[in-house]
């Protein structure tokens, strides 16, 4: 049909993924092959939102489940395996239809690979034969086996004679028979009731059927109208791609200048940093120069007030020593003590030999009248404004966005265009009134089928009639022999009851010879199509190995490899099968993925003609870039770092200052001495000698307050600043050297490699640009696979009908020939266990009766007709025979 064909055509429209070839051959520009040393890996391009997909909404539910019924439809199955248990014979399947394409003829059978097929065709069908012959040997055996049985009683023969023999376990042979017959007419209940339910199981799916017919239809006119909505929103969101690609370009200069900024930067802003770190150490530096200069008076000056105070008090406490009261004999030892000790009372370290800073202080502070902060500042703002040096060079293309933007909206009506090139919204309303035509039609139909689902519920019914005729015959056959059985009666003085249970119990058997036959025709003749529609149709198709079969390659012709696709766009080596199909429908995949339409349609050619066109390529090839005025350092800011690097600092003597440092300012400490001091004087004897002696201690404790702690004081800046002053001047040329080769080195970068990167950068930037399409593309392509005619109505139609045929009808069918077969094959006992039991039952024409002879040991056995003559017969039993008239009442057979 000319729907179906321009439906498909519309749905190729949107496949994506242009080879990296066919965009070469287009003048896409491709990624270059950079030294991956230098290149680093693009931004991942900006995610775009698309939005969602209308998304239809189907409400087929392809799914049954039986019910109470299922375990009846089990019991089928199960059946059906015992009968059938071969694997599913695919391979066998495929050759016969192979070898058999041109059409079957007999001839062909005699070749031996039709032979051995044939072969294992009844190997398969073994189970099937068999029962079916045993089925036809019933059809044709039980009227012949009814006629024989009639003709034979009729001469008296087969049970027919109207005599009873007597048996001392008469009662319990009709017991048997009784209970055999009922449990017989118990399971022939069970097949009537089991086939019944499964025709009544037919006519309650048919509503079923229909509402499945019309959740399909509705599913399908759904389909129908949401796919030109979907695809009319694929195309418009190509306006989110332009429009990004578009503000892009609009700010060329920040996004393209931090591209290229960012490239730079590793190399360029640690070259300015060190350069920034040198010039605070210019500062350190001087600061750490003037704190030596300072500390280096304070320490000359004090070591000098120190001295002369350490004299003085050395001088006096020698000449407290010399008092006549340290010549007694006990003081006179600590006084020699205290008299060794004075030598400790002097300056330990000489801060007068320690070298001048002055001069390096001088060429520091002639270093630091040129700025170097500022300098290198202005190599970070000349570097920084990269962006804006981009956005001055690519004026040309925010100039050409006016004409960009016709491209860009010449390309979405391209687009669009391609996309009404099929009249989809003509041929999908045409689709719509096809559906609502067909249904209409098939709802036309719906009295029909009622009428023909009420004639087949009355045959079914009919049948089933045939068997409860013979079960209604069995029952008051057996209720009537029993009620009217009497213990007392004699075979020939039966009452009425009983006599009717006995013919009741003969129609039946007359009835099942005449039934019987004709219902296991129809059980044999269901039974073989059911059973080998159910194993090699309906299994298959549940667990998709039918599939398999009609997907084989070149299973329908020699030359056609899949015949789905030979039929659908004659060309059947697309690689596209059935199941495939019904899987890609099952899962709700779009059709476009489903059939495969990306292998009929070159749309890759379409998409580089449209989206990644040469006149787009040319502009985003037109950007050039040329960052020759950038400046990193200034020449002052250089020779400044080199006059910093000869400025002395690296000259000066740092040991000898921290020789000097690490030295004491006194010899002892001057605390630990008054201390040792007053303690000595404790042991003198209280009187002007003891307080002499602590207030020397107080003295020196003085000395060490106003002399000593600003000293040390002053020498502990001294060392910080020595230690700071040793740190930076280590290697200082070396340093200045590095910092400025690695200037040198950003620069160079700059002014000679920088074309590389601003190339590297740009092409970085159209991918971008370029990844914008492709992100639409790609969505279009996995719309178009996934949301976009989501084809899950067709594998709901094919489950559907896998439903109505399968579940609803061969299971029904199948199950209603296994009780009615059940019933055929219970009708055998039923026969032979009425005949037997109907001879129970039945009032008789003649008797056994027993007469005593008068001689023992010999005995006859007379048989008494129902007028009551007697005609001797040998008789088996050690009894003398008795005549009984007709008219006398008989012992009863307990007596016997």
């Amino acid at each position: 049909m000319l729907w179906t064909r321009w439906l498909v055509l519309l749905l190729c429209w949107g496949a994506t993924g242009g080879e990296q070839q066919a965009d070469e051959r287009e003048g896409f520009p491709v990624e270059s092959r950079a030294d991956p040393r230098r290149q680093r890996s693009p931004p991942p391009v900006e995610p775009l939102d698309f939005g969602f997909v209308p998304s239809a909404v189907y409400d087929t539910h392809a799914y049954y489940e039986p019910g109470a019924v299922g375990i009846l439809f089990h019991m089928v199955h199960a059946f059906l395996y015992v009968v059938q248990p071969n694997n599913f014979p695919k391979d066998l399947i495929v050759k016969v239809i192979q070898q058999n394409m041109g059409g079957i003829k007999i001839e062909e059978w005699r070749k031996p690979e039709n032979v051995v097929l044939l072969l294992q065709w009844i190997y398969y069908e073994a189970g099937f034969l068999i029962c079916g012959t045993i089925g036809i040997l019933f059809v044709v055996l039980t009227p012949i086996i009814g006629m024989c049985f009639c003709v034979c009683r009729c001469c008296e023969n087969c049970g027919g004679e109207m005599h009873q023999r007597q048996r001392k376990n008469f009662d319990c042979q009709r017991g048997f028979y009784t209970a055999s017959l009922i449990a017989t007419s118990i399971f022939i209940a069970v097949g009537v009731l089991i086939a019944y339910a499964a025709n009544h199981n037919v006519s309650l799916q048919i509503k079923s059927t229909r509402r499945l017919i019309n959740t399909n239809m509705r599913d399908m006119k759904t389909f129908a109208n949401n796919t030109p909505a979907q695809i009319d929103y694929l195309t418009a969101q190509y306006t989110t791609a332009k429009n990004k690609v578009l503000s892009e370009l609009d700010n060329i200069g920040p996004l393209l200048g931090g591209r290229i900024h960012s490239q730079l930067e590793k190399e360029v802003v640690p070259s300015l940093d060190t350069a920034l770190r040198m010039a605070g150490a210019m500062r350190e530096t001087k600061e750490a120069l003037e704190n030596i200069s300072t500390s280096l008076e304070i320490l000359q000056e004090g070591t000098g007030k120190l001295q002369a105070s350490l004299s003085e008090e050395r001088a006096s406490l020698s000449n407290t020593l010399s008092d006549p009261a340290c010549t007694n004999g006990a003081v006179s030892h600590t006084c020699n003590t205290i008299r060794s000790t004075l030598s400790q009372l002097g300056i330990n370290a000489d801060y007068s030999k320690l070298p001048d800073v002055r001069h390096a202080l001088a060429n520091v502070d002639t270093v630091l009248k040129t700025d170097l902060s500022n300098i290198v500042q202005k190599g970070y703002t000349s570097f920084n404004d990269t962006p804006k040096l981009v956005k001055e060079q690519t004026k040309n293309i925010v100039s050409a966005l006016p004409r960009v933007k016709g491209m860009l909206d010449k390309i979405g009506m391209e687009i669009i265009g391609f996309s009404k090139m099929f009249p989809v919204e003509a041929s999908l309303a045409n689709f719509t009134i096809f559906l609502n035509d067909g249904q209409k039609n098939i709802e036309s139909f719906y009295p029909q089928i009622d009428q023909m689902d009420f004639y087949r519920w009355i045959g079914c019914v009919a049948v089933l009639c045939m068997v409860v005729l013979v079960l209604a015959f069995n029952i008051l056959g057996l209720l009537c022999g029993t009620c009217g059985y009497d213990k007392q009666a004699t075979p020939t003085t039966r009452g009425c009851l009983s006599n009717t249970g006995g013919n009741l119990l003969m129609a039946g058997v007359g009835f099942s010879f005449i039934f019987a036959w004709i219902l296991m025709g129809m059980v044999t003749a269901l039974f073989v199509v059911g059973g080998n529609v159910e194993k090699l149709v309906c299994e298959p198709l549940a667990n998709r190995q039918l599939y398999k079969i009609i997907d084989t390659p070149y299973l329908v012709h020699p030359a056609k490899k899949n015949f789905l696709p030979g039929m659908l766009f004659q060309n059947p080596n697309i690689d596209l099968t059935l199941g495939s199909m019904y899987r890609d429908c099952y899962e709700n995949n779009g059709l476009y993925h489903a059939l495969q339409l990306e292998t009929m349609f070159n749309i890759n050619s379409f998409l580089n003609r449209t989206v990644y066109n040469r006149d787009l390529a040319k502009v985003f090839d037109s950007v050039q870039v040329d960052l020759q005025d950038i400046t990193l350092l200034e020449q002052a800011g250089r020779d400044n770092l080199i006059n910093f690097a000869n400025s002395g600092v690296g000259q000066i003597d740092y040991e000898a200052y921290l020789t000097e440092v690490n030295k004491g300012v006194t010899v002892m400490d001057l605390l630990s001495f008054s201390t040792d001091l007053e303690a000595q004087a404790d042991q003198l004897p209280r009187g002007a000698l003891e307080n002499a002696l602590k207030g020397h201690a107080s003295s020196i404790r003085q000395i060490h307050r106003e002399h000593v702690v600003p000293m040390e004081q002053a020498m502990s800046s001294l060392s910080q600043s020595i230690k700071l002053l040793q740190r930076t001047s280590s290697d200082l040329p070396v340093k200045v050297t590095n910092i400025l080769s690695a200037i040198d080195a950003a620069e160079y970068l700059i002014t000679h490699n920088a074309s590389h990167v601003v190339k590297q950068e740009t092409k970085g930037y159209i991918q971008n640009l370029v990844g914008y399409f492709k992100q639409y593309t790609n969505w279009v392509k996995n719309s178009l696979s996934t949301e976009v005619a989501q084809c899950k109505p067709i594998s709901n139609i094919v489950d559907s009908m896998e439903i109505v045929a399968c579940s609803f009808i061969l299971d029904s069918v199948n199950t209603f020939w296994f009780g009615l077969g059940g019933c055929c094959i219970f009708l055998i006992p039923s026969i032979i266990f009425s005949v037997k039991l109907a001879k129970y039952y039945r009032r008789m024409d003649t008797e056994d009766v027993f007469e005593d002879m008068g001689n023992i040991g010999n005995h006859g056995e007379q048989v008494c007709d129902i007028h009551g003559d007697l005609a001797v017969v040998s008789s088996p039993y050690d009894d003398t025979l008795t005549r009984f008239p007709r008219a006398s009442a008989p012992p009863s057979y307990s007596d016997w």
